[in-house]
């Protein structure tokens, strides 16, 4: 991958914070709706290896299909793979924003801090 990656939904208000602090740090990327593909299995395995994270920091915990099929209950009994091709189905069930760093390394969620730490080798200085 040569270009940093940013997976979001075009109406969620963190996406935007994140989008205009990609934007003032002088970072270039390349935006995708994270509905348009849905992410893969294979790209969410990935992901997941990338971010250093479990699987349940990828749900959309906030978002409305999350709550209306009980996936706070349910996700303790599902196997990991389960949660991987439950989050394959619908891009709307995935945590964003999501940023795929070129060094391979994956945010999730929209930290201002972290973010800075991990771009410190892209950010543009500007005096």
């Amino acid at each position: 991958m040569d270009k940093t990656v940013f997976l979001c939904h075009p109406v969620c208000t963190t996406c935007d914070k994140a989008r205009k602090w990609l934007v003032e740090q002088g970072i270039e990327y390349e935006e995708r709706d994270i509905r348009m593909p849905n992410p893969t299995v294979q790209e969410l395995r990935t992901w997941l290896v990338g971010s250093g994270l479990p699987v349940k920091r990828f749900f959309n915990t906030s978002g409305l299909l999350y709550r209306s099929l009980g996936l706070s209950e349910k996700l303790a009994g599902m196997s990991v793979e389960e949660q991987i091709d439950q989050l394959a189905a619908d891009g709307m069930l995935v945590k964003r924003p999501i940023v795929l760093l070129n060094n391979g390394h994956v945010l999730v969620g929209f930290k201002e801090t972290e973010w800075a730490s991990a771009f410190q080798d892209l950010i543009v200085l500007t005096e």
